[in-house]
């Protein structure tokens, strides 16, 4: 029963040193994505006339989870067309937000983002997508560091504190 109890602890603080490090090697990931997302927004407002509700929807098509989410969400909320894209833009990243590994740095980049969706012609909107697109490159050269350096670690730090905590019962 003892030796039961053991494996049971080695595997519950290794599988939680696993998801720690999952959420480091997300956070790269997901702002690659989003990167993606808004070069071809860019992409969509400088070479094409759809509205913004359709290029959103494309975005969701075109994403994986959880961004796809967050775009089919705002999509919905233009096509319902009683906020304003400021407005449905903001409170699709509130309640988007805790589903992905974006931390708080990268929401108030994507807001202040949102304050100027939709309000300036072809050429203002690209500048505001690209001085985002800086903004988040150096958000994901901050998250690749973080990954590098405490990964490993966190890894580590589970099984570590599992075996620990083991002898200290055994």
């Amino acid at each position: 029963m003892k030796l039961f109890g053991a494996i049971f602890i080695l595997f519950a603080s290794t599988y939680t040193g696993f998801e720690f490090a999952k959420q480091l090697s997300a956070r790269p990931r997901q702002l690659r994505q989003l990167k993606t997302a808004l070069r071809s927004l860019e992409a969509e407002i400088m070479y094409s006339n759809r509205p913004l509700q359709e290029v959103a929807h494309l975005l969701s098509l075109q994403l994986p989870n959880p961004l796809a989410s967050l775009f089919n969400e705002f999509s919905m909320k233009l096509k319902e067309g009683s906020e304003s894209v400021k407005e449905a833009w903001e409170k699709t990243l509130d309640q988007f937000w805790k589903q992905t590994a974006l931390k708080t740095g990268e929401i108030e980049i994507l807001k202040q983002f949102g304050e100027t969706l939709g309000q300036h012609d072809r050429y203002s909107q690209q500048k505001h997508i690209l001085l985002t697109l800086n903004h988040l490159e150096r958000e994901e050269q901050d998250a690749v560091d973080k990954q590098n350096r405490y990964e490993k670690m966190v890894k580590s730090l589970g099984f570590l504190s599992g075996l620990l905590l083991v002898i200290l019962l055994m």
